[in-house]
C-alpha cells in the first residue's frame, strides 16, 4: 500500500468511527485506539502536504483563524415558523391546509430542540459551507468553526444527491454544558447562563480550536435543494440519516391530528429526560407536493406549525415604569423589575406595550407582577399578585410629554400607541431612522454598528441617513474607539451601499408600515422614487396589498419637505432611487391584473421559477383559487378538488407549455 493509499485508508477508518460514536453511540474501538489512528495520519499528512483534503479527520481539532465571519447569502431562504400553544390552535391550522390541498393530510411530528440554526451545503458529498441563520436570507459563514463538531459528517456515504443543503440546529447537551461550567467556575471565572447561548457563541468564537474544545452537537431535520430524490418529510430524515447526518430518533409519522396531540402530550411529560434542551414540537406536512402547494406566507412556512410547551413563569416586583422613544416616535413602556431568573436568563426587564395594557392589567410601580417568557424573546408581564399589593400604592399615569425631547404626546384615534411628532429633533428617532438605514435587511453597510451611530449622530457628524455619504475618515479617526482600519472600513461600507437594489433602499427610507414585502410590492409597480413620490393614496390603494392606512403613511411620507430635500441628496450621491435597467429588461407587464394559481409538479422550470416568472411579467399568484383567479397553472399530479373548483368558477386551466407560451 503505498503513501496515499495509506492516507485514504486511514481518512475512511476515523470517519467510521467518528460516525459510530457521535452519531450512532455505539463505539467499536477505544478513545486511546482512536487517538493513535488520528495521530498517524496527522503525521502522515504533515509529510505529506501534496495529499491534503480540507475535509480530513484530522481537522476535526481545529486551529484555523477567522477575524471577521464573512456574511453571505442562503441558497434557500430559512424561514421562521408559526407558533401555537393550545390544542386549538392546531385545530384551526388543519382546517386552513384541508382547505388548500387535495387528499388525506399527514403529519411529521418531530421535537423543536434550543440551540443555534445552521445551514450545511454539501456538494458532492463533502462539506462545503456551514452558514447562521442570520436574517433568513443571509447569515454568517461559520464553515472553519462547524467543521470541528465531530457529529457532522464531513463527508458523506450512500446515495446522496450531487448538491444540497439540510438545516438543523447545532446544541450543547446538559452534561456537557456542566462540565463546562465547573471548570470555569474552577478557574474563577463567571459559568455560562445557559445551553443555548453558549452553543450560538461558540458559533462566532475565532479560534476553531476553541470551539473544538466544547461538546457541540448537531441535529438535523430539514433537507432543501432542486429535485431531491425524496416525497416526503419522513422520508427525508431517514435519507439524511443513511447519508451519515445526526437525526433525531424521536421524529414520528402522524396519521391524524389525534397522534399529533398524543405525540405532543407524550413528550410536554417526557421532554426532561432528553440530553439536549426542547421548548416545544414542530409539525409539519409530510408530503412534499402539499408543501409546496401550501407555500409560504411573508415570514412562514403555511405547512408548518410549532407548539410551544407551556411557558415558564415567575414572580418579581416592578420598581419603576419607564419609556422608550422608538425611530417613527412609538412610546413604549418598560418594566424595570427586580431581577430574576426565568428560563435560564437573567429577567430585569419587560415590555409593557401601551397605556391599554397598563391599564387593562392595572400595573402600578412595587406591584408583586407574573413574567413570562413563551413563544416571544422578550419577556412579558401576564398579571399581578393582588394578595401582595401595597395599599397605598397609586394608579399608574402614563406620560404625557417625550420623555426624551419633552415634546407633548399624540394618539391617534383607533391606535394603541402614543407617539412623539417630534421626528427631526427627537434623537432617539434620529439615531433610530439611521440605525433601520444601515441595517442589514436594508442597505446592510459593513463597518458600520448601532453603536457607532449614535456615536457619529452624538458627535454632530450626522443628522440624517444622507449624511453618511458625506463622511470622511479624518472625521471618523478621532472618535472613541475608532482607528485608521475601522474608518477605512465604514467608508467602504458607505461607498458599497450604493449598489444596493432600489426595494431595498425603499424600505430603508423607514416609511411608516412600509415593510420589505410592501417596499418590493411598491418599488416593483411604481420603479422609481418619483413616481412612487407622486402617486396619490387612490392610486396605491390599487396596488397588491397596499391598503388605506400604508397608503396614507406613503403620501404624508413624500408631503414633507425634509424627506423630499433627503432622497434628493441620496440620488445625488448614487442611491438606487429606481429598479436598474436589467433588472426591468426581465420585467414586462404581459400578465397585468391576471391572477394565477400553480398546482403540481413541473419539469421546464421548478414551481418557484413558475411563480417569479408570473410576478416578473406583471402578474399576482395566490394560493387558492377564487372567483377572482384568472388561470391555474396544472403540473403533474395536480389536485383533483382544485381542478373540480377551477371548473365550477369557470377558470381557465392551463399546462407548463401553455404559460410558457403566454410570455414567450
Amino acid at each position: 500500500m503505498n503513501i496515499e493509499q495509506q492516507i485514504t485508508s486511514l481518512r475512511n477508518e476515523l470517519r467510521e468511527h467518528n460516525y459510530n460514536y457521535y452519531v450512532l453511540d455505539t463505539p467499536t474501538i477505544s478513545d486511546f485506539e482512536f487517538d493513535q489512528k488520528l495521530k498517524q495520519l496527522q503525521e502522515l499528512e504533515k509529510a505529506h502536504p501534496e495529499f491534503h483534503d480540507p475535509n480530513s479527520p484530522t481537522l476535526r481539532v481545529g486551529g484555523e483563524i477567522t477575524k471577521n465571519f464573512e456574511t453571505v447569502p442562503h441558497n434557500y431562504r430559512m424561514f421562521s415558523l408559526d407558533n401555537s400553544y393550545s390544542k386549538e390552535d392546531l385545530e384551526d391550522w388543519e382546517k386552513r391546509i384541508e382547505k388548500m390541498v387535495d387528499g388525506n393530510v399527514e403529519f411529521t411530528c418531530e421535537l423543536k430542540y434550543d440551540g443555534a440554526s445552521i445551514s450545511l451545503t454539501y456538494e458532492n458529498g463533502k462539506l462545503k459551507k456551514a452558514v447562521t441563520r442570520g436574517d433568513g436570507f443571509q447569515g454568517d459563514d461559520v464553515t472553519a468553526n462547524v467543521k470541528t463538531i465531530r457529529s457532522i459528517p464531513l463527508q458523506l456515504k450512500g446515495d446522496f444527491p450531487p448538491l444540497f443543503d439540510i438545516r438543523g440546529e447545532i446544541v450543547l447537551p446538559f452534561e456537557g454544558f456542566i462540565k463546562m461550567n465547573a471548570e470555569r467556575v474552577e478557574l474563577g471565572e463567571e459559568p455560562y447562563r445557559n445551553p443555548r447561548n453558549t452553543a450560538s457563541g461558540s458559533l462566532k468564537l475565532q479560534d476553531s480550536a476553541e470551539v473544538a474544545k466544547r461538546p457541540l452537537d448537531c441535529l438535523l431535520y430539514s433537507l432543501k435543494g432542486e429535485r431531491l430524490p425524496i416525497k416526503t418529510q419522513f422520508e427525508s430524515l431517514e435519507k439524511a440519516r443513511d447519508w451519515g447526518f445526526k437525526v433525531p430518533e424521536a421524529a414520528k409519522l402522524a396519521k391524524n391530528l389525534e397522534e399529533v396531540l398524543e405525540f405532543v402530550n407524550y413528550w410536554d411529560v417526557h421532554r426532561h429526560e432528553l440530553p439536549y434542551e426542547t421548548d416545544g414540537v414542530v409539525v409539519k406536512v409530510n408530503n412534499l407536493q402539499q408543501q409546496e402547494e401550501l407555500g409560504y406566507t411573508a415570514k412562514s412556512p403555511r405547512w408548518a406549525m410549532a407548539y410551544k410547551f407551556k411557558a415558564e413563569q415567575v414572580s418579581t416586583v416592578l420598581n419603576q415604569i419607564t419609556y422608550q422613544v422608538g425611530r417613527t416616535g412609538a412610546i413604549t413602556p418598560v418594566a424595570n423589575l427586580e431581577p430574576v431568573e426565568l428560563a435560564g436568563t437573567i429577567v430585569k426587564r419587560a415590555s409593557l406595550h401601551n397605556a391599554d395594557q397598563i391599564k387593562k392589567l392595572d400595573i402600578r410601580e412595587g406591584d408583586t407582577v407574573f413574567v413570562e417568557k413563551g413563544g416571544e424573546i422578550i419577556p412579558k408581564i401576564i398579571g399581578v399578585d393582588f394578595a401582595q399589593r401595597d395599599p397605598s400604592s397609586l394608579t399608574a399615569k402614563y406620560i404625557t410629554e417625550c420623555p426624551e425631547c419633552g415634546t407633548s404626546l399624540v394618539r391617534t384615534e383607533g391606535e394603541a400607541q402614543h407617539y412623539c411628532p417630534n421626528a427631526e429633533g427627537c434623537p432617539p428617532q434620529i439615531i433610530g431612522r439611521i440605525q433601520h438605514f444601515i441595517s442589514r435587511k436594508a442597505m446592510d453597510i459593513e463597518g458600520l454598528g448601532g453603536e457607532t451611530v449614535a456615536l457619529l449622530v452624538n458627535s454632530g457628524l450626522i443628522i440624517n441617513y444622507a449624511d453618511l455619504y458625506l463622511l470622511r475618515e479624518e472625521q471618523i479617526i478621532p472618535l472613541e474607539r475608532m482607528a485608521q482600519k475601522s474608518a477605512e472600513n465604514m467608508i467602504s461600507g458607505i461607498e458599497a451601499s450604493k449598489q444596493i437594489p432600489f426595494e431595498r433602499v425603499l424600505f430603508a427610507l423607514g416609511i411608516r408600515y412600509v415593510g420589505e414585502t410592501v417596499a418590493k410590492k411598491l418599488a416593483k409597480h411604481y420603479k422609481t422614487i418619483d413616481a412612487l413620490k407622486n402617486a396619490s393614496a387612490e392610486e396605491l390603494i390599487t396596488v397588491d396589498e397596499i391598503g388605506e392606512r400604508i397608503a396614507q403613511s406613503v403620501v404624508s411620507f413624500f408631503t414633507s419637505e425634509e424627506n423630499i430635500a433627503t432622497i434628493e441628496r441620496l440620488k445625488s450621491y448614487g442611491v438606487q432611487l429606481e429598479i436598474s435597467a436589467e433588472k426591468l429588461a426581465n420585467q414586462t407587464n404581459t400578465l397585468n391584473g391576471n391572477t394565477f394559481v400553480v398546482s403540481g409538479v413541473f419539469t421546464k422550470v421548478s414551481r418557484d421559477e413558475l411563480k417569479k416568472l408570473i410576478e416578473d411579467n406583471g402578474g399576482k399568484v395566490s394560493s387558492a383559487i377564487s372567483s377572482k383567479t384568472n388561470y391555474v397553472v396544472a403540473g403533474e399530479n395536480m389536485g383533483p378538488s382544485k381542478k373540480t373548483k377551477a371548473e365550477s368558477l369557470g377558470v381557465a386551466i392551463i399546462s407548463e407549455d401553455d404559460f410558457l407560451q403566454m410570455i414567450s
